[in-house]
């Protein structure tokens, strides 16, 4: 682990006690969020408008030979120079270093960051620019995980593993979302993204029901963290397979217009203000087993974790609805479609054991065990195997 990292871990900066020592509630957002499609030829436009002037540009080789180029053909007409800076693949602690060493050592100091990609790219974009100490401008181009609105940056190590996650003090300036990339993306990604967005209300919930529950910043979930949380899983299942079939057809549509903003502004307010449990826990319980994680998207682990989560509740109704929707999308609803084998105990204990290590777990309004956490699991499993035969 780098020693840089200290300071940016954790922090609950905004969530000092207040009167009676109890905690105050907290919201964060992005400076500005920017969706439409094609509105990637006017980044040089929003970014300049921002004050951006010398900006680095962190990017994957994919992403500089196809998107990338449109940004920084936009950025340079608007007057802005560029840094650029190709993104390794995994957002490690080694990644962020390599690339904060790389631009301390220019003779001319940036005043900004650019993270163009996905949701590595973006965290270790945001963590590169909080070393910096200058802001972020994301602009994802996949719609596969609620990342680009956070202020959070989860930290994996060289092989993929989940490491740490750095909390920082703010969000990105701006968020610049073009729907014309995502419906040309491979429409996994996008389901990915719906079932990463679908758990933020589950999870929300069960914080907003815990009067000790916190949100990512500390404090408790706000109305509005809340409200946006339950708005994000309604979109989601009012639109999710409409949406779909665009992707699938390569077109932007207002469907698919409505589930990029539920994957990406509705559920990023939604989780870093609403509050995590059980679901994002058990996603980061599967990256432990190593083929899991390299095989499968963040979102695809999540939706397992939210078929457990509604188990360990006893939400038997909201468990079988969710099972439903998520097999008619495509995302996996039992352990056998995360090439995970339901009798191997010794890979189910180290899920769980995982799992149970995730703070944001003690957000449930129960106690969360191994043993009910593991029976979750494995009755989730056997739900998602009854529904999937139908």
């Amino acid at each position: 682990m780098s020693t840089d990292t200290v300071e940016y871990s954790q922090s609950q900066a905004f969530a000092s006690p207040c009167y009676g020592n109890t905690l105050p509630r907290v919201f964060g957002s992005p400076g500005r969020y920017v969706q439409g499609n094609g509105v990637i030829a006017q980044a040089g436009h929003y970014l300049s408008r921002l004050g951006f002037k010398h900006s680095a540009v962190l990017l994957s080789r994919r992403s500089l030979e196809a998107e990338g180029k449109d940004i920084i053909s936009s950025a340079e007409e608007s007057g802005l120079s560029l840094e650029i800076l190709v993104f390794g693949g995994e957002c490690s602690f080694e990644e962020i270093d390599r690339h904060t060493t790389a631009m301390q050592a220019r003779d001319r100091s940036v005043d900004s960051v650019i993270a163009v990609g996905g949701g590595k790219v973006v965290d270790a974009g945001r963590a590169l620019s909080r070393r910096l100490d200058v802001p972020v401008a994301v602009v994802p181009t996949l719609a596969s995980n609620d990342a680009p609105c956070a202020a959070v940056s989860v930290i994996y190590t060289p092989e993929g593993v989940t490491a740490d996650a750095e909390i920082y003090d703010v969000n990105p300036v701006l968020v610049l979302v073009d729907t014309g990339v995502i419906a040309a993306a491979e429409h996994r990604f996008l389901v990915a993204g719906m079932g990463d967005a679908l758990a933020t209300w589950y999870e929300a919930r069960a914080c907003a029901c815990n009067p000790e529950g916190i949100n990512v910043f500390g404090g408790r979930p706000t109305l509005a963290g809340t409200s946006l949380a339950q708005l994000c899983a309604e979109t989601i299942y009012t639109y999710g397979e409409e949406a779909l079939k665009a992707v699938e057809n390569s077109e932007v549509s207002d469907a698919l217009e409505h589930v990029v903003e539920a994957n990406t502004l509705l559920s990023g307010l939604g989780y870093e203000s609403g509050g995590l449990a059980v679901c994002h826990a058990i996603a980061q319980g599967y990256t432990v087993i190593d083929h899991v994680h390299r095989n499968y998207l963040h979102g695809e682990m999540v939706a397992m974790g939210v078929q457990a989560q509604l188990v360990l509740e006893n939400s038997t109704e909201e468990a079988a609805k969710s099972a439903r929707f998520f097999s008619a999308i495509g995302l996996p609803v039992h352990l056998k479609q995360l090439d995970i084998d339901a009798g191997n105990n010794e890979q189910l204990d180290a899920v769980v054991d995982a799992a149970l290590a995730f703070p944001y777990i003690n957000n449930m309004p129960m106690k969360v065990t191994k043993t009910n956490l593991k029976e979750a699991i494995i009755a989730a499993d056997r739900l998602g195997l009854e529904i999937s035969r139908r």
